[in-house]
């Protein structure tokens, strides 16, 4: 199968330059696509496109529009936006050279192959990239994609060249909105020991062929169950974990050898409505983290 590249253009370095293609580097997930039915008829929803004043209107006259207040909109054609020209529309210009530790994972986006547009791009192509391996950096560039200026992140891999799209500063979120509230308090390093040995049990190689989408698998397996007429099981919703004693729970993951640690019992249920729990003063709970830190010495 031929695939189809998602931008063509020239990559260039100085003053050498070849023709290449952008090709995207994954699939798209998952083998379960849904459909909206009306069961009453068991036929497929239509979306059509509808003006609230004059009822439906064909795409083909559609126009696309900047909202600048509220209900106004700067009507735009798509020659107009076409005539929006810059040189990385149709030119990845390497702009510089960064060692890949400084880019923040953060900003790294979406996975592309760049590849020589041609025989005659070939030699041009294969000395930009040796060039670019043996300075072991990434290289950055621009590219236009779907109406958008995209800094992109190069680096060689194996015949071509490795693209991913980066996410600008604007598009990062600042870590203490999420962080912020998160304790400064320092870990028990009796648990931390533990958790280590946990970490150690399960350490491997990084296989992606072990990694399938178990949701999509049970999906097909209800699509076949309907299939064949018979009815369908319903599963029991898993339980939420409860660890009542957190050392308790190391120590059990830890005799696992690698296993899934054993799910905690759950408390009794009492037979009238549960009081509030006040926490321990700190006093009682200083004495019980010495406590566990001797258990675990």
């Amino acid at each position: 199968m031929a695939y189809r590249p998602t931008w063509q253009g020239h990559l260039r370095l100085s003053l050498v330059t070849c023709p290449v293609a952008l090709y995207t580097a994954t699939s798209s997930g998952g083998e379960v696509h849904f459909n909206l039915i009306n069961p009453d008829t068991n036929n497929r929803i239509k979306m059509v496109t509808t003006d609230p004043d004059t009822g439906p209107i064909e795409r083909s006259k559609l126009v696309k529009g900047y909202e600048v207040s509220k209900g106004e909109y700067i009507l735009l054609t798509q020659d107009e936006i076409n005539g929006v020209k810059l040189e990385s529309t149709k030119t990845i210009d390497i702009e510089r050279f960064v060692p890949a530790e400084d880019i923040d994972r953060r900003y790294w986006d979406n996975p592309y192959y760049l590849a020589p547009d041609g025989k005659l791009a070939q030699e041009a192509f294969a000395v930009i990239r040796e060039s670019m391996a043996r300075s072991g950096q990434i290289a950055l560039g621009r590219v236009v994609m779907s109406t958008r200026e995209r800094l992109l992140a190069l680096e060689p891999h194996e015949k071509g060249i490795l693209a991913y799209t980066l996410r600008t500063d604007a598009e990062v979120r600042d870590t203490k909105e999420v962080f912020g509230a998160i304790s400064d308090a320092e870990p028990d390093p009796a648990m931390i020991s533990i958790a280590q040995k946990i970490i150690e049990q399960k350490e491997g190689p990084f296989d992606p062929s072990q990694f399938v989408d178990r949701y999509e698998e049970a999906l097909k397996d209800l699509i076949k169950a309907k299939q064949k007429g018979h009815k369908v099981a319903k599963v029991a919703e898993p339980d939420d974990t409860n660890v009542v004693d957190l050392m308790e729970a190391l120590r059990a993951s830890l005799g696992a050898k690698g296993g899934p640690a054993p799910k905690a019992k759950a408390a009794a249920k009492p037979a009238a409505k549960a009081k509030a729990v006040k926490a321990p003063p700190k006093s009682a709970a200083k004495a019980q983290a010495k406590t566990a830190h001797k258990k675990a010495s």
